[in-house]
């Protein structure tokens, strides 16, 4: 057990080095000064019953200062008055296309075949793919083009702020963000050249349309539910300068709203995240337990109550440093770390087990995970 709280210590001040780095250094959304005049932007919204969500977005992206961009939303087959929600606002203002989906060919996930058939509508320089539980502030074009221009950038992605209401967002939304900004130097996915050190969050991902083109879109990874950080590898792939930035206080979401959506929806993803290899993931889950979890048990045992209180005090420092720099909710972030993490790995070993299983359901539609090999 000695041997394991020390791996523990090991681990926490890799994850606390990380997350001091990225406290300092990280790329924010918010700190560039917004161009806005600039190339073309078209913004790519796929919807899927999001009556209760999609006027707020488009609202949200009409009063953007940005002087030439357009709005491009996909009623993908909704069986609510999604579509209604969005002809009004294309009847009302010229600058918002209203776009009918088609139904679901056989290989593709549903909101990759609704970003595909978004892509083939518009005319932009830049193409920003955004989803409809997203609310950006009114300079958040204006700063992904600044941070394109600046940096060459064929993508740029940003990690929302996450908004949370009920407990079980509260505890495990933080610890997904977590992943990323403890667990990657978001400068090295634009310094590297090495497409594992690729990230990109599908809810603010931007693409200008040559790089978009090179990579063949989202056809290139038609098959695929972790899309997003896909078409960051594919894009290092192929040359092509990337950026992972932060979005908090640009752009905002609040992607799930119960404990059964975060469990659904955190069950999809999970294991994606690390190409469906097994091996790797459990090893992912064991560093977990063993840095963020079990600490807090060996406390009890006096024998390893110093070394446990050690790496329980790097626990509470770097997700009180995450708390406070992207606006995690703070108690349940912090003092109930563990319990946040020990649901997150049940999620994960559930995402494990439904995708070995063969399928998982999204929003009323069968996933079937053959098709991705």
């Amino acid at each position: 057990m000695f041997i394991l709280i020390f791996v523990a210590i090991g681990l926490l001040a890799i994850i606390l080095v990380v997350t001091l780095f990225n406290a300092v250094t990280a790329p924010m959304l918010k700190r560039v000064d917004g161009c806005q005049n600039g190339p073309r932007v078209s913004v790519l919204i796929p919807a899927r019953n999001e009556e209760a969500n999609i006027g707020a977005c488009i609202e949200g992206f009409l009063a953007q200062k940005y002087n030439d961009f357009e709005i491009c939303v996909l009623d993908d087959q909704s069986t609510d008055r999604t579509g209604a929600i969005i002809e009004q606002f294309s009847q009302r203002y010229p600058e918002v296309q209203a776009i009918r989906g088609e139904s679901l060919p056989s290989g593709w996930m549903g909101k990759n075949w609704a970003c595909h058939q978004l892509s083939q509508q518009v005319d932009g320089d830049i193409l920003i793919f955004t989803d409809a539980d997203n609310r950006p502030a009114p300079d958040a074009i204006a700063n992904t083009v600044a941070y394109i221009k600046r940096f060459k950038l064929g993508l740029l992605s940003a990690f929302p702020e996450k908004v949370t209401g009920t407990l079980a967002e509260k505890l495990v939304v933080p610890v997904v963000d977590m992943f990323v900004y403890a667990g990657l130097p978001l400068w090295l996915t634009y310094f590297s050249r090495s497409p594992s050190l690729a990230a990109a969050s599908g809810l603010w991902i931007a693409f200008t349309h040559e790089a978009y083109q090179r990579i063949n879109g989202h056809q290139a990874v038609s098959n695929q539910i972790v899309e997003d950080v896909e078409l960051s590898r594919l894009a290092k792939k192929r040359g092509i300068k990337i950026l992972t930035s932060v979005g908090t206080r640009v752009v905002s979401c609040r992607m799930y709203h119960s404990f059964g959506e975060v469990w659904s929806g955190f069950s999809k993803n999970l294991f994606g995240l690390v190409r469906y290899k097994t091996v790797p993931f459990f090893v992912l889950m064991l560093i977990l337990f063993t840095g963020c979890v079990l600490p807090y048990i060996t406390v009890w045992f006096a024998s390893l109550t110093k070394l446990s209180l050690v790496a329980i005090s790097m626990n509470i420092v770097m997700r009180a440093v995450l708390a406070v720099k992207y606006r995690h909710p703070f108690f349940t972030s912090v003092v109930l770390h563990p319990l946040g993490i020990l649901i997150t790995l049940l999620i994960g070993i559930n995402s494990f087990y439904q995708v070995k299983r063969g399928r998982l359901e999204w929003k009323g539609r069968q996933i079937d995970m053959q098709v991705n090999g």
